[in-house]
């Protein structure tokens, strides 16, 4: 029997206890908090990859994970569980704000920009920066050279991220003006698609990164950094953890964007409120 044609009923249903493991080893090397709430939710998104494997019980799929023939299979499932859900121009003040207040000072005092995307997923976050960067460029007739790094946990939303192609309905919300001026649309009606234009693409960099791990291979000296809607998913310390990590790579003067339900407050770091959600490096 071809076990990869059996009918969701065929894979039991996740177990608490197998739940409960692979929850405390997330949250232990990946810092990522999976209460029972997401029990579910976790159970949905791998069921598939039990059918891919073969597997009809959690179990025998997490011994697969850890087996030493599981590397492959172990880096799907990170995927799927770490991989969350973003928008262009998601929580769209920040981009005013870079806009309004940051790039005219950028613009004015350096010679290039520097901005980190550290939790970029799919690449939305990124694109949404380099548009904001080059609308800022082409109304006030001014250039200046920039880097946009985007780094996330997991190697399929990246190299996702790095093919700048999204079902059209991805940017339904995104201006008309926007759209023309920065995607290509295909002309096949029935799977339309829309990707960043590639000459745009000079100025992005991705890597891989666990926010949890040492950081290697990332500079010192970037002007913004944005770690939106990632400091939720950890617990108090570790938040402060990470939040130090990324503050040593920020230029004194430099911003730090953090998701609209997360706040730092009662955190020790080198770092002011300028707006809710957006901070500025002290001055060494």
């Amino acid at each position: 029997m071809d076990m990869s044609t059996l009918a969701p009923s065929a894979i039991e249903k996740l177990q608490t206890e197998d739940f409960l493991q692979i929850s405390e080893f997330i949250q232990e090397h990946y810092g990522i908090q999976l209460p029972v709430s997401k029990k579910m939710m976790v159970e949905a998104r791998l069921q598939r990859r039990l059918k891919a494997t073969s597997r009809t019980t959690f179990g025998d799929y997490f011994n697969l994970v850890f087996s030493p023939e599981g590397k492959e299979e172990f880096q799907k499932m990170i995927d799927l569980i770490t991989t969350n859900k973003t928008d262009f121009f998601r929580e769209s003040n920040h981009f005013d704000f870079l806009t309004e207040s940051v790039l005219p000072t950028l613009v004015r005092q350096q010679d290039e920009i520097n901005i980190w995307s550290s939790a970029c997923s799919s690449g939305e976050e990124v694109y949404s920066i380099l548009i904001t960067l080059e609308e800022y460029f082409f109304r006030t007739l001014r250039s200046l050279p920039y880097h946009i790094l985007g780094t996330d946990l997991s190697m399929h939303v990246l190299e996702k991220a790095a093919r700048a192609v999204y079902d059209e309905d991805r940017i339904e919300n995104v201006p008309l003006y926007i759209k023309k001026r920065y995607f290509l649309k295909n002309k096949d009606r029935e799977n339309p698609k829309a990707r960043i234009k590639p000459e745009l693409l000079k100025s992005v960099e991705y890597k891989q990164l666990n926010l949890l791990k040492e950081i290697r291979g990332i500079d010192f000296n970037y002007d913004i950094i944005f770690c939106r809607n990632v400091l939720i998913y950890f617990n108090r310390e570790v938040q402060q953890e990470v939040v130090s990590k990324l503050v040593r790579h920020l230029k004194p003067g430099g911003h730090l964007l953090i998701g609209h339900s997360e706040s730092l407050n009662n955190m020790s770091l080198p770092l002011r409120q300028v707006k809710p959600t957006v901070y500025q490096k002290l001055e060494a």
